[in-house]
């Protein structure tokens, strides 16, 4: 499987023959990471995009020595749950969350990725909430995982995260960690009442969420990676989302 920047991709997979069947078969790889077994099927000259959780701390480590850091690049996906530490502030609207701003280091996946950054150079992103074609938040709404709170929600498009990947595995810094989403927090209040309007959505179930969410500062990817979204517009892409998943 090739891409517009002549990359060749290879995907992993723990059942690469179920999970993978729509990707040619020399081009999917069995992987586990609990699995040492399979870490060589890794080619040794790969950079690598780490899409799961980045646990445990143990087999993150051991992994970690089979690698050629620093002369492979690693992207390590994490999550925005990162800044999650506890903290004492009742500000409203939540003060912009950067890179500098505490982690938590007692989740496991952020201990992991933690090392990976200061031992093997990872560039770690911390993603918002993934949207796209099969993943619509209308849908969240519809089936009242989600309601009308003044909790704030940072999202991004799959197809800019695909993007925003490859851009950080050529200009991202090793060690450095980067927040990813369409950098306009809002709250569900805001999201749920356009749903009503534009395309009728609600539920008869709403779920209450007191808490006040993250608004996540993006200046720090837009500055030093210079990424331009395709998606910008959540509205206009739930539009698009809407049209081809209601086919």
């Amino acid at each position: 499987m090739g891409t517009s920047q002549g990359r060749t991709v290879y995907a992993t997979s723990r059942n690469p023959l179920t999970n993978l069947a729509g990707i040619p078969s020399e081009q999917r790889l069995q992987f586990d990471l609990e699995q040492p077994s399979t870490w060589g099927n890794i080619p040794a000259s790969a950079d690598l995009t780490w899409c799961f959780p980045a646990t445990p701390l143990e087999q993150v480590q051991a992994f970690a020595r089979t690698l050629d850091a620093p002369a492979q690049r690693l992207v390590v996906l994490g999550s925005t749950s990162a800044y999650d530490a506890p903290s004492q502030s009742t500000e409203y609207p939540p003060p912009w969350t950067d890179e500098s701003s505490p982690i938590d280091l007692t989740k496991s996946r952020v201990q992991g990725e933690e090392f990976l950054r200061t031992n093997c150079g990872a560039i770690i992103l911390r993603v918002a909430g993934i949207y796209g074609p099969g993943r619509n938040p209308l849908d969240w709404i519809r089936s009242g995982r989600v309601g009308p709170s003044r909790k704030y929600v940072n999202l991004i498009h799959a197809e800019d995260l695909a993007s925003i990947c490859l851009l950080a595995l050529g200009k991202g810094k090793p060690g450095e960690a980067y927040n990813v989403s369409d950098g306009t927090p809002r709250t569900w209040k805001e999201i749920y009442a356009t749903a009503q309007q534009r395309w009728g959505v609600a539920t008869a179930v709403v779920k209450e969420d007191g808490s006040t969410g993250k608004r996540i500062s993006t200046a720090k990817l837009r500055a030093e990676l210079g990424y331009i979204l395709k998606y910008p517009d959540l509205y206009e892409a739930l539009a698009m989302i809407e049209s081809t998943d209601r086919v």
